[in-house]
């Protein structure tokens, strides 16, 4: 034991509310009688206190010494008894007595005031829980039941707002410069704002960067989707850094191409080929539809760009009298819905659709698919926040066949992607 820990002790065993040789004898019996070193009943708990309380003393007794030290002729400065707090362990809960002065100038550190949680562990545990998607109350109710320790759900929230400013920098952070592919959607989400419940879009960007991994560029909410909030996102792209994107993966709505290449002249658009097909189903009578579909597969799964172009003007020949708008929309699009076809298997299966961006919306609607709605657009990023470092985690691979696909990029997209070959 170091002279300072039993320097420590003595004071402790001095202390005249606390008695160190009947906690000794008290602590034995309890590991004897299988009890845990903390928690509620466990052996060391008082003496975890009694630290605290020794400690805050002494902090009390450096504060008085210096402001004696000041050069104040009016000063008269003095101890003011105690007043008691609750603080909370990730183990237990005890009364605190902290003392205070009578000028109340004394600003504890050991314990700092309005501070409850005496440990990051459990600030760390109680933000995991609720980035898994669980509730506020659920998340008092576990740790009630796990530790026996009371947290209320306003403290819950003074807690996970502790990751505000890790928020902010998330979406401030600098950017790679290119980005062979981005994927750009959007998704939906019940928020309270001004008493009433609201549909909010969450702008979802992402990126797949020279080493072949996937990363969310950002976190973007807004009242609805739109053509023109997408060039503000695409903007704040440039702004971060990036330089050029090669190809955007996206889907049907309008104006979106011609957001793009006002930020990003040079980028590929590739429109999603399955929201083509879902929005064009919508207006195929159903006892046609099968036969239909059997008609425009031989659209989309062609070889080359120019053999799904015959076939494309063959569906045009036997529905077109049918369903006009139908066959009208995929000529319209023709140019963006084809560009995949540029490409060899390995690269086509990525962009022709939107998968990527929409397998990572099934990961967050699994941890926000409990929430009814949010409390505010805050409480909102605050949980799309921690799901997307929750799966980020699982994005530490690059996509399948990358050395291969990245070789396709530098030569079709010559100049703009360089390869590092030392």
């Amino acid at each position: 034991m170091t002279k300072n820990n039993k320097n420590s002790i003595s004071k402790i065993s001095d202390n005249s509310e606390f008695n160190y040789e009947e906690f000794k004898e008290s602590a034995i019996k309890k590991l004897y009688a299988g009890k845990g070193i903390l928690g509620k009943e466990g052996a060391f708990t008082p003496l975890i206190k009694e630290f605290l309380e020794v400690a805050l003393k002494a902090e009390l007794s450096s504060h008085l010494d210096q402001e004696g030290n000041s050069l104040d002729e009016d000063f008269d400065n003095k101890r003011n008894g105690n007043y008691s707090k609750i603080v909370k362990t990730d183990c237990d809960q005890f009364d605190l007595e902290v003392p205070r002065d009578r000028n109340a100038s004394f600003k504890p550190q050991i314990v700092k005031k309005r501070q409850s949680i005496l440990t990051e562990d459990l600030d760390r545990k109680i933000i995991g829980l609720y980035g898994l998607g669980m509730s506020y109350s659920s998340i008092s109710k576990y740790i009630k039941e796990l530790y026996d320790i009371d947290i209320s759900t306003s403290t819950i929230t003074n807690i996970t707002d502790k990751i505000i400013p890790k928020i902010a920098e998330f979406k401030g952070r600098q950017l790679e410069e290119v980005y062979p592919i981005i994927f750009l959607d959007a998704m939906f989400f019940k928020v309270k704002e001004d008493g009433k419940i609201i549909s909010k879009a969450f702008y979802s960007v992402l990126g797949v960067n020279l080493e072949g991994k996937k990363d969310i560029l950002g976190i973007y909410v807004q009242e609805s989707e739109g053509a023109n909030f997408w060039l503000n996102v695409l903007t704040d792209l440039k702004n971060r850094g990036v330089k050029d994107i090669l190809i955007a993966c996206v889907d049907g709505l309008k104006g979106f191409p011609e957001a793009i290449n006002s930020a990003f002249p040079n980028t590929e658009i590739q429109l999603c080929v399955i929201h083509q097909i879902r929005n064009s189903l919508k207006y195929v009578a159903s006892k046609n539809q099968k036969e239909f579909m059997a008609d425009l597969k031989e659209v989309y799964k062609a070889t080359t760009k120019e053999y799904a172009e015959e076939k494309l003007l063959e569906l045009d020949e036997k529905w077109g009298k049918k369903y006009p708008a139908v066959t009208r929309s995929w000529q319209n699009n023709w140019d963006n819905l084809s560009n995949y076809f540029k490409y060899p298997d390995e690269i086509r299966k990525i962009i022709y659709t939107t998968n990527s961006v929409e397998g990572f919306h099934r990961q967050v609607r699994k941890i926000t698919k409990t929430k009814g709605s949010f409390s505010s657009s805050q409480a909102l990023e605050k949980l799309l926040y921690l799901a997307i470092q929750n799966i980020l985690e699982k994005w530490n691979k690059p996509i399948n066949n990358w050395s291969l696909i990245i070789s396709q990029f530098a030569i079709r997209f010559e100049g703009r992607v360089k390869l590092d070959l030392a």
